[in-house]
């Protein structure tokens, strides 16, 4: 059996540093807000080159928070992606904001920021775009678009930490970044878990205050907030995990070569990686007319392999009864019948790689 991810490899790995931080945060018994929470938060913030970083529950809970702070409320619009995870544009209509599909790039997955401009009304706010599967976006001229229309700019970096668009940092460029530490990310804890990073002051300090119901003093609320504050076991994991992401996601590279090479199907089309931009391989993604047949070849030696995504978010249940005039966005429809994940994660064997593109060139 070759999984998706192997987080067993990773602990054993790190397990007596990993215990030995569990146990001396049960030894500490501080376990809200406590020391590790706020060291994690500097040495995010210095590993990013900003001078603040907020720890919240769930990348999710990242988002939605960084849209509050950034003052996005009821009748605003926020452009963003429909090929992603449904957070991203999920939290957007938890605020009774309106998420606004922009089509992709069909290379990297990633929104194509030639569309983003004709989407623009009065209503719109902010851009979300995604670094999706650890490749950045294309942020220089989404950069200048939000300038240009005086919107907020909220990186989804949930796939991303360590990725690199023209040797600028996933989460640095816009006016707040947002990660998850889900457990199979590149930066992964053992549950739950989410930061935010940001230049602004401001920012940082309402994201301070609104993952903890809304208070900046003690049992003293200015604004309605929420419960949202990262776990200080988790905390401790992650940031034995930190030391070591470089070398993480340089490995998730060296497979991703190995990918390249030992795949040799001419109906697999491979992850690109556009100019200036540094791929983190959070998913390796091949496309394919014949996914699906490979996807049970694959299976059938037991092998793992994800369709990310199935639907796009303009096409989900939830957002056709909510905004029912969505229009069609061809590139984002295709790689959804198209886009298969292969196991990838920094511990896979260059055996187990070569096995599964053996797999892949055979498959009928």
């Amino acid at each position: 059996m070759i999984p998706m991810v192997d987080l067993k490899r990773q602990y054993n790995a790190l397990k007596t540093e990993i215990d030995a931080a569990i146990s001396d945060v049960l030894s500490q018994t501080q376990f809200i807000l406590g020391p590790n929470v706020s060291k994690l938060e500097e040495e995010v913030a210095a590993y990013h080159g900003l001078p603040y970083a907020i720890g919240v529950a769930n990348g999710t809970d990242a988002l939605l928070l960084a849209l509050r702070a950034c003052g996005i409320k009821a009748g605003d619009e926020v452009i963003t992606t429909p090929f992603t995870f449904i957070a991203t544009a999920e939290v957007i209509a938890l605020l009774n904001a309106k998420p606004v599909f922009v089509d992709i790039c069909p290379d990297t997955f990633n929104v194509n920021p030639r569309l983003i401009e004709e989407k623009i009304t009065k209503k719109t706010k902010a851009i979300i775009p995604v670094h999706l599967f650890g490749h950045p976006a294309d942020m220089e001229p989404i950069m200048e678009i939000a300038k240009k229309y005086t919107l907020k700019v909220i990186e989804d970096c949930a796939q991303s930490f360590g990725a690199k668009y023209r040797d600028q940092l996933a989460g640095t460029m816009g006016d707040v970044g947002c990660f998850s530490f889900f457990p199979s990310k590149n930066l992964g804890g053992y549950g739950d878990g989410g930061m935010v990073i940001t230049k602004s002051e401001d920012i940082a300090r309402q994201i301070k205050m609104l993952r903890n119901h809304g208070s900046s003093v003690r049992y003293y609320h200015q604004e309605l907030g929420y419960n949202s504050r990262l776990d200080e076991i988790q905390a401790a994991i992650i940031r034995v995990k930190l030391k070591r992401i470089n070398q993480f996601n340089t490995a998730r590279q060296q497979n991703a070569a190995t990918y390249c090479v030992a795949i040799d199907n001419k109906d697999v089309i491979l992850p690109a990686v556009a100019s200036g931009c540094e791929h983190i391989y959070h998913q390796f993604t091949i496309r394919s007319k014949n996914r699906d047949t490979i996807a049970k070849a694959l299976k059938d030696k037991d092998i793992a392999s994800a369709v990310y995504y199935p639907v796009p978010l303009h096409q989900q249940e939830v957002f056709t009864k909510l905004f029912p005039h969505s229009t069609a966005l061809p590139q984002s429809e295709l790689c959804v019948k198209e886009v298969l994940s292969l196991p990838m994660f920094p511990e896979l064997t260059k055996e187990e790689i070569n096995l599964i593109a053996d797999v892949i060139n055979n498959a009928a």
